[in-house]
């Protein structure tokens, strides 16, 4: 432990795997954002938390049977002539799970459900919250942590990296959800950048690699654009007053 604090190595191997997570991160806290919008606000802050508790803990076990996980990126399948892994097999899953979740939402939004119906605290709906968001962690916990295995050798700097970036996932998650509650267009947005990474997951699986810095940078537009028009509509509001 001491030579690794020691270690320039160590550190710059840290901080990449530290940035790196956090973008992957992302995906997380876009999806959550989305999924407790849906139900009360005290509920949401629960199942915001457990959410991300979760992908902490999933992180951690998945790290803790490097053999294991290794052992899922063996080919297990072939479909015309493309090997398929269960990682493979995970990700399309989650991928397809992501896209007809966010099709689902964006349906929703545009046949504008009564708004009554969105509120309803019934414990069902929190049940079923938490539920996707196990899926869904379960995905994107595998995908940073097969990715985390190819940049660092010392499960130390994995589990150091990967605290980090939940801890900043649970920190910019709650201004994130609140935000997107607050500005129903921002939730389209989201909603069409998760049927992006979905379409990116299902992509990887098939061996058809998209880079991410595309996907974030796409993303990353979009949102200022959004956030210019959410401007606007504040100084239009103002103004008229």
């Amino acid at each position: 432990m001491m030579e690794l604090i020691a270690s320039p190595e160590a550190w710059a191997a840290l901080l990449t795997l530290t940035a790196l997570e956090i973008v992957l991160g992302i995906d997380n806290v876009i999806f959550l954002s989305v999924l407790v919008s849906r139900i009360p606000q005290p509920q949401a802050n629960r199942a915001r938390q457990i959410g991300l508790l979760l992908a902490l803990v999933f992180r951690i076990v998945l790290l803790s049977i490097l053999v294991w996980l290794i052992g899922l990126t063996q080919p297990v399948i072939t479909i015309k002539s493309v090997a398929l892994s269960w990682r493979d097999l995970i990700l399309i899953g989650g991928g397809l799970f992501l896209i007809a979740k966010a099709t689902h939402e964006i349906h929703g939004e545009v046949e504008a459900r009564d708004a009554g119906e969105e509120a309803k605290p019934t414990a069902s709906a929190f049940f079923w919250v938490i539920v996707q968001i196990i899926i869904v962690d379960l995905v994107f916990s595998l995908d940073s942590i097969i990715t985390a295995i190819g940049m660092a050798q010392d499960l130390e700097i994995m589990i150091a990296a990967v605290v980090i970036a939940c801890i900043i996932m649970y920190v910019s998650s709650g201004p994130v959800a609140r935000f997107v509650a607050e500005h129903p267009t921002t939730k389209m947005l989201a909603l069409a950048f998760l049927v992006l990474i979905g379409v990116a997951l299902v992509a990887d699986g098939f061996k058809f690699h998209i880079p991410r810095g595309y996907i974030y940078f796409a993303i990353a537009f979009s949102a200022a654009v959004e956030m210019f028009n959410v401007l606007a509509r504040r100084n239009r509001r103002r103004a008229a007053g």
